[in-house]
């Protein structure tokens, strides 16, 4: 890639690198430098000199660190070595190509620049380090991240063997034992290893081979150093959790493993090396659980969201992966390009698949076929593991969204001369895209080209504004909430539709009205504050709802996994404190200002 044009539409679809103007891009492609490496070559070794900070083109990197334990296994779009630049220049890990890999380095003097000249730049890397360290730190965890809260029971005058039975049938390592529904003592399989080793009577009453009454417990809100401290010195691998002497959970040895072992590094490690569907689809399995750890360690909701998306990214390219090696080579080059939540890297603990296929312009109808079959092994693959099909069949399967670059640009074309109420929702989706896997050139020129004629179109940029504006802050009277009024979710607010979306909606007509090619809704209204598209006052106070809600969604979806339930977006108000409500209904008040300055064309100037 010595290409500069090339380098910089590469650069250009990068996050943080993706918030650059055109013209600050053209300049960084040329200060960049490219770096080739083979298979098993090393990158830099700790305590080594760190020349910057390296974005994969291609390849694999492995990060691992003093005692070469791997870290993270790092592919195409990943930037690696900027902790080192923030340690006096020196390594503070190793790093070799896994597999031959190209890179772009960003010098550390450039890298220093760009950190301290754009915010968004410098937010990306400082959180991205800290909730690098943040994520496995299992000493400042709370223990209400670490507990299993599914406790199984046994009462004090069941049989050993029935215990026995118990904890085989379920496939656990311990039963809380309970008198009247306290927990009276603990029983483990080592306990089990008692009852042969003392030749005891399978009928006894498992009270005979429990750990002592005097159980030792601590409360959900301790820390994770607490319980290894206390496991250490009483040499126990299970401590209950208590809150007011009634049981809420149990920490077990296990626990803490998993515990240090969940990164999005480590899923995105194990979906490279999955060699099925199925595979890909155990590890996207941990994802709620992810979830909860990322946001119960205080991670920025652009951070989770990143690495929620980062997986599922990773899983469409090892299913391309998969799908080439069972179909064999495409006859012509192609791009896979992610629409929705995934295509702005906004994804949460629900999610269903938006996409589609632009094929090289050599394409005959006699090759759609392979890229039919090619759709359908990915998509399956995706919704198996747990990305649901798109209820609107915006799908790569669909014959509509699977055409060669020429049919996409009279798609564009049309949308933006003739913007009726489909164009528009079409339109909308579409300029939320992000290639994935394949041939990027494919995307690059109809990009610049598509935002330059829509912007160019007022007709097209009021009719976009309009529909923008359908979805609205659930604001009710007398300074209270508009909640659902029936159905399942009856009196909870959707913080998707009526909270997180209407600034997806504005962060779009901002891109359009400023030609910006940020796809990230964050990086979107900061370009458009950088861009003079809205003022500094609006982008500021926009951006703080933006956070507020969308870090009330994430709580709420964390809250939920750790009770056992699927993630969704419907939150009861009551859920909520005086305070925390106040400042949420305040939010939306922002985002309806916000909405009401767009539809009058004045964007948040005024």
């Amino acid at each position: 890639m010595q290409d500069l044009t090339k380098i910089q539409s590469f650069l250009a679809h990068v996050h943080p690198y993706d918030s650059l103007t055109d013209a600050e891009l053209a300049i960084l492609a040329g200060q960049v430098q490219v770096v080739t490496q083979a298979a098993g070559e090393k990158i830099y070794t700790l305590g080594e000199p760190c020349r910057g900070v390296y974005v994969i083109v291609s390849g694999e990197v492995e990060i691992t660190d003093e005692t070469g334990a791997q870290i993270s296994q790092l592919g195409s779009r990943n930037s690696f070595g900027e902790r080192g630049l923030a340690r006096d220049g020196v390594a503070v890990t190793n790093a070799r190509a896994a597999s031959d890999t190209d890179m772009l380095l960003v010098p550390a003097e450039v890298f220093h620049e760009l950190v301290d000249v754009h915010p968004a730049i410098a937010k990306f890397f400082n959180r991205s380090r800290g909730a690098e360290t943040r994520k496995t730190d299992l000493a400042t965890a709370r223990i209400s991240e670490l507990m299993t809260r599914q406790v199984l029971g046994i009462t004090a005058d069941a049989t050993i063997q029935r215990a026995a039975h118990l904890m085989h049938a379920k496939k656990v390592s311990s039963l809380a034992v309970l008198e009247g529904g306290r927990l009276v003592g603990i029983v483990t399989v080592r306990d089990m290893a008692r009852v042969v080793s003392e030749g005891l009577a399978n009928d006894a009453p498992v009270s005979e081979v429990m750990m002592a009454r005097k159980i030792i417990s601590l409360p959900p809100d301790a820390l994770g150093s607490d319980v290894l401290h206390t496991m250490l010195e009483r040499r126990i691998g299970h401590l209950p959790i208590t809150d007011k002497g009634t049981l809420v959970g149990i920490v077990t040895q296990t626990d803490l493993i998993r515990f240090q072992a969940l990164s999005s590094a480590q899923l995105v490690h194990d979906i490279v090396y999955a060699d099925t569907p199925a595979g890909i689809a155990a590890v996207t399995k941990r994802l709620p659980e992810l979830l909860a750890q990322l946001v119960g360690a205080g991670n920025p909701h652009e951070v989770v969201t990143r690495l929620i998306t980062d997986i599922a990214d990773a899983a469409t390219r090892r299913l391309l992966a998969l799908a080439e090696e069972k179909l064999g080579p495409p006859p012509v080059p192609y791009l896979w390009l992610a629409c929705g939540s995934q295509g702005r890297q906004e994804q949460t603990g629900v999610s269903d698949q938006d996409n589609c296929l632009i094929l090289d312009d050599a394409m005959t109808p006699e090759m759609d076929g392979y890229f039919k079959a090619l759709a359908s092994f990915v998509c399956d693959g995706l919704n198996a593991a747990g990305y649901v099909y798109c209820p609107g069949d915006m799908m790569a399967t669909a014959d509509r969204w699977r055409q060669p670059l020429r049919v996409w640009k009279q798609y564009f074309q049309g949308w933006i001369a003739q913007p009726d109420t489909e164009a528009q929702m079409l339109a909308s989706v579409m300029f939320d895209l992000r290639p994935i896997g394949g041939e990027d050139s494919l995307f690059a020129n109809l990009q610049d080209e598509t935002l330059a004629a829509a912007s160019a179109n007022s007709i097209f940029v009021t009719h976009m504004i309009a529909n923008s504006l359908k979805h609205t802050p659930p604001l009710g009277m007398f300074r209270g909430f508009a909640t659902i009024r029936s159905g399942e979710h009856k009196n909870a607010l959707d913080l998707k539709h009526n909270g997180v979306v209407p600034v997806v909606d504005l962060g779009r007509i901002y891109a359009l009205r400023g030609r910006l090619t940020a796809v990230n809704t964050r990086a979107r209204l900061l370009a458009a504050r950088d861009e003079k598209v809205i003022s500094s006052s609006g982008a500021a106070d926009l951006l703080d709802a933006y956070d507020l809600i969308a870090e009330t969604r994430l709580q709420h979806q964390a809250r939920q996994v750790r009770a056992g339930e699927a993630p969704d977006n419907f939150m009861s108000p009551t859920t909520l404190s005086d305070f925390e409500r106040s400042h949420l209904r305040d939010a939306f008040v922002v985002i309806r200002t916000m909405q009401s300055a767009a539809g009058s064309g004045r964007g948040g100037l005024a």
